[in-house]
């Protein structure tokens, strides 16, 4: 398989892992088997890099942005871009009038059915995979399974942003508002640039380059960065924080002002109605 859709086997190992806690902050009962072949390999491979409590906080922060942003019904259709092996369409109570759409490459969307089919899953929401080059014209894709663009719309942007140039991240944002109409929101997560230099964590970023999943994109400033690519920023959050794991994080929240410090961002923003 392709190394991003390694990655999402690697992501599923890990809530698979987080739903055997006694304290999990959420249950995804199909990760197991959608962790296959290659995930819990992938766990042991990064190990010690602090990720794993990282995309369980991750995973519960944008899990209760969905519950949130949908409570008042003005949003009927969420996006999840590159949804990996994402099974909240299956895993979450969801209203009634609402569809969601699993946009990601082929090959990994024929796979994650075929497991799924084979667990005798069902989804718990009116649900639309959709086929289509995240690194080509996809919204055309999108728009021929019936997503209206004329329609308030949740876009979630799980891991995503750490794959791309400075140059691909400013133009998903802005992209993402272009299909947007008012009332639209936005919840994903951003790496800290200081990050991606801290020698602390050359070797775990080395084996991530090696493997050819490099992270690249981050950012000091995630609200200007955001709000200079037609979004607003609603909420941020770094893990640790209350409403982001806290008391789960293993290491000190440092305070904003801190120069230096390494940095998870976790965002809600709303289409700037500028």
């Amino acid at each position: 398989m392709h190394p991003v859709s390694y990655t999402a086997q690697w992501m599923a190992a890990a809530r698979a892992l987080e739903s055997q806690r006694a304290d999990a902050l959420y249950n995804d009962p199909y990760a197991k088997q959608l962790a296959e072949p290659k995930g819990f390999e992938l766990i042991d491979h990064y190990d010690g890099s602090g990720i794993l409590p990282f995309i369980s906080i991750r995973t519960r922060y944008l899990d209760d942005a969905i519950k949130d942003l949908l409570a008042d019904g003005t949003v009927k259709q969420v996006v999840l871009i590159a949804a990996g092996m994402d099974t909240r369409a299956f895993r979450l109570d969801w209203p009634d009038d609402v569809t969601v759409y699993e946009v990601d490459h082929g090959p990994l969307i024929e796979e994650k059915q075929r497991r799924l089919d084979a667990l005798g899953a069902e989804p718990a929401v009116e649900r639309r995979p959709v086929k289509a080059d995240l690194t080509s014209t996809w919204l055309p894709d999108l728009e021929a399974a019936g997503f209206d663009r004329t329609q308030p719309t949740l876009w979630i942007a799980e891991a995503l942003t750490f794959f791309l140039t400075d140059e691909q991240a400013a133009g998903l944002l802005q992209l993402l508002a272009s299909a947007s109409a008012p009332g639209s929101r936005l919840s994903f997560d951003i790496l800290g640039k200081t990050l991606l230099r801290n020698p602390f964590n050359r070797r775990f970023l080395q084996k991530l380059a090696d493997d050819g999943t490099p992270w690249i994109f981050g950012s000091d400033r995630p609200e200007e960065f955001v709000g200079a690519n037609g979004w607003t920023v609603t909420d941020v959050k770094e893990p640790g924080q209350a409403g982001a794991g806290e008391g789960r994080w293993p290491y000190e929240v440092q305070p904003r002002d801190r120069k230096g410090a390494s940095r998870l961002w976790l965002l809600r923003a709303e289409l700037d109605d500028r």
